[in-house]
């Protein structure tokens, strides 16, 4: 079995893109699968860990060796929330914290390892044993949110995810990503329910009126999630 898979997506995945996706280096450890249906790349990777990454964020031999290292380090963990260097700007982007007002709010960058509640919508890695537990992605999510509400899933399924702050890969574009707030009111709602919300959805009206709109359809989603949840609250206290 290989180490790493790699899915790459963003851009134009058509056979006539004119900017087709190439590898940056290949090893046998390490398999490449590039395009906007990640459900079908998950199902056609092999690999022990799956990197989701948004092709203009460069992985690189040095960003997997250290990914390799925490994963070493810390065995039990089931997901990183790697950081994000914007070469450009010099700025650290990094992962999620839950935030009772904003829903979500990112990782000081001097922020030190802890657990997070979602990564940054443009890179994650997910263990294969916690993916076989969670399932597939929500496609019907924009793909900024899809990352964040696998996250959440996971949490039910027994899974944490760890942000390390040496775990960083660059990208010379602008890597400041914007929440479209319904979906995100939607992954918060599906995983941990309105009352843990109602702050967000209160600041939020429009997004309340959409999650009450969808509501038959998004809690079917929640009972899914949470049948067998191994989560609770001294775990959630844990994100803030």
């Amino acid at each position: 079995m290989r180490q790493f898979d790699v899915l790459v997506w963003g851009g134009n995945d058509s056979a006539n893109s004119p900017e087709p996706f190439t590898p940056p280096f290949t090893d046998k450890a390490l398999g490449w699968f590039y395009g906007n249906d990640l459900n079908s790349n998950v199902e056609n990777s092999e690999a022990e860990w799956l990197v989701f990454v948004h092709r203009s964020i460069a992985i690189d031999r040095q960003f997997l060796n250290e990914l390799a290292e925490c994963i070493s380090g810390y065995p039990m963990v089931d997901a990183f929330a790697p950081r994000i260097h914007d070469v450009q700007s010099g700025k650290f982007l990094s992962g999620y914290a839950l935030d009772k007002k904003a829903g979500l709010s990112m990782l000081c960058e001097n922020a030190k390892m802890r657990f997070v509640a979602a990564p940054h919508p443009y890179i994650a890695a997910f263990s294969r044993r916690i993916v076989q537990r969670t399932g597939m992605l929500d496609d019907v999510l924009a793909p900024s949110v899809q990352h964040a509400d696998y996250a959440f899933r996971m949490l039910h399924a027994g899974g944490k995810m760890f942000s390390v702050p040496y775990l960083v890969a660059n990208t010379q574009e602008p890597a400041d990503v914007a929440w479209p707030t319904n979906d995100l009111a939607y992954a918060l709602v599906k995983s941990f329910g309105i009352p843990q919300n109602i702050r967000f959805l209160a600041r939020n009206p429009k997004e309340f009126y959409f999650i009450w709109k969808n509501r038959k359809e998004l809690f079917e989603k929640r009972d899914k999630a949470t049948l067998l949840s191994k989560f609770n609250k001294q775990d959630i206290a844990e994100l803030y």
